[in-house]
């Protein structure tokens, strides 16, 4: 998955780093991968995702969504596009997906937490996380004030 990866999960955050990417990797005639996690709880046994039969359903949904996101997003670049843009939908956690989709990138792009007061200066979970663990350099997108 050379290229540039995006994590999003259909908040505001997200789609600043979707539009973000895009942008940069239309710059740079990048490919561009969306990818949308669809989080699910660990086994209490074990660390593996639990996966029950109404996930099926709500992982295409997200996909739905994240295409519908990445097409509002295209449509922002003007002429200039990256050089192929692909959305994957995975069951799993986000942090240790965007982790593994890191692997065969050139670059992860990952939102901020928002929020109010002293919160807003604090970075979320699965940014913090990727960040310490990807195997490429990461851009954290801030949020609008």
């Amino acid at each position: 998955m050379a290229g540039i990866v995006v994590g999003v999960d259909g908040s505001p955050n997200s789609e600043h780093a979707l539009h973000w990417a895009m942008k940069e990797a239309a710059a740079h005639h990048a490919p561009l991968t969306v990818l949308a996690v669809h989080e699910v709880s660990k086994g209490y046994w074990s660390s593996s995702p639990v996966i029950g039969p109404a996930d099926k359903g709500l992982l295409e949904k997200l996909r739905q969504g994240a295409e519908e996101m990445t097409d509002r997003a295209a449509t922002g670049t003007g002429d200039a596009r990256p050089a192929s843009v692909s959305v994957r939908a995975v069951t799993g956690f986000a942090a240790k997906e965007l982790i593994d989709a890191s692997q065969g990138a050139d670059l992860v792009v990952v939102g901020s937490r928002g929020g109010g007061g002293f919160a807003r200066l604090l970075m979320g979970s699965v940014s913090s996380q990727v960040i310490d663990h990807a195997a490429c350099p990461v851009v954290v997108v801030p949020h609008d004030r």
